[in-house]
């Protein structure tokens, strides 16, 4: 009898052994895992679209390229409660309309941005969160919890450990993520937020983009140290180390991160290891393939998040149609792309918006003057 008993415990300590083994990906069903790829997609045909549509002369004013991060944005939101709070930065446009989607893309309710709305932001157009005072990303929406987006990168995070702060205070279990360039995480503001956040525990991951690149400085003029997430150190807090190319492995490390901010332990920090596709922005574009070796922009987007993500797929025996494995944008300039690189249902998705901004009519002029100051009744 104790022999059996000894087997039943063995069994037990083997399945305990292996549950600890389990990443947050492998709870993800097929049908999120193809969600995933598809969210990818999107947030890369935006970027090629837009660009398209400025060459065009359909589109004015500056563009901040996401194309070859696209994984973290996906990855990272993927796995949020809808009521949990977001605070993008300026590369992070798909964010808006990226939070709360879970293949639901067109339901009314959720608490993301339509990508009509983000759209309209873009043109400058009424129906937009910013009403054409700023034609990207200095918008926001507290309904649905997402913290307005400013230029000075690291701002925002004051603001999410506040947020935080009074969720905690209150009883909530919300959780913040604020994403942050790693050329950010060299200023004051940054160190003070996030050792605030430390010593009370509060629930606010801070993602950091490393796309080597701050602007025109590089990471060794940044960082002493040659990762960004050895910060956590100071503040006794974990860091976490992703594949910024790998959606799965940015899923990974950001699910861990949120689970223990959700228990009560407070923040953490993650890095995100990815590479820069173009200029700072698209005023950049031609200064960067100057001061950034033609052989370091290759050796940087190798690894496309699409292929990595296509990979993982196959690897895992999801992707086992023609159809599905027909759309190849990735390693293609937005130059070179074409709708066929993209799934139908993503172009559709994309021209609605975009479609809706072009038809929208611009804000009336003495709109300019409202909202500087406080309005008295």
């Amino acid at each position: 009898m104790s022999r059996n008993l000894g087997a039943a415990t063995a069994e037990k300590v083997d399945a305990t052994n292996e549950i600890k083994k389990l990443r947050p990906r492998d709870l993800l069903s097929k049908e999120d895992c193809l969600e995933l790829f598809k969210q990818v997609y999107l947030a890369r045909y935006f970027d090629v679209r837009l660009i398209k549509e400025k060459r065009r002369g359909r589109l004015k004013g500056t563009l901040y390229s996401s194309h070859n991060q696209e994984a973290i944005l996906v990855g990272a939101l993927f796995g949020l409660k809808p009521t949990d709070w977001i605070s993008p930065i300026h590369r992070d446009m798909p964010a808006f309309f990226l939070k709360d989607l879970r293949g639901e893309w067109r339901r009314p309710d959720r608490l993301g941005m339509s990508i009509q709305e983000v759209c309209a932001q873009v043109w400058g157009k009424v129906g937009s969160p910013g009403r054409a005072r700023d034609n990207w990303s200095h918008i926001g929406s507290q309904r649905k919890h997402i913290i307005h987006s400013t230029s000075m990168l690291a701002g925002t995070i004051p603001v999410a450990a506040g947020l935080m702060y009074a969720d905690k205070l209150n009883g909530g279990d919300a959780v913040c993520l604020t994403f942050n360039g790693e050329g950010s995480t060299a200023q004051g503001i940054f160190h003070e937020a996030v050792n605030y956040a430390a010593i009370h525990k509060l629930a606010v991951v801070t993602i950091v983009e490393n796309n080597q690149w701050a602007y025109g400085t590089p990471l060794e003029l940044g960082c002493p140290t040659p990762d960004v997430a050895e910060r956590a150190k100071g503040y006794g807090i974990p860091g976490f180390i992703a594949d910024g190319q790998d959606v799965f492995d940015v899923y990974d490390k950001v699910m861990m991160a949120v689970d223990h901010a959700r228990r009560g332990n407070g923040p953490s920090i993650v890095e995100c290891k990815t590479f820069r596709a173009y200029g700072h922005g698209d005023h950049d574009d031609d200064r960067a393939n100057k001061y950034r070796p033609q052989e370091e922009i290759e050796r940087g987007r190798h690894r496309d998040p699409i292929a990595v993500c296509r990979r993982s797929l196959l690897g895992l025996g999801y992707l086992d149609s023609p159809e599905a494995e027909s759309f190849h944008a990735e390693g293609k300039n937005a130059a070179d792309a074409t709708n066929e690189d993209f799934p139908p249902d993503v172009v559709e998705f994309l021209n609605e918006g975009i479609e809706f901004a072009l038809e929208s009519p611009m804000p009336e002029a003495a709109e300019a003057a409202m909202w500087v100051f406080r309005e008295s009744k």
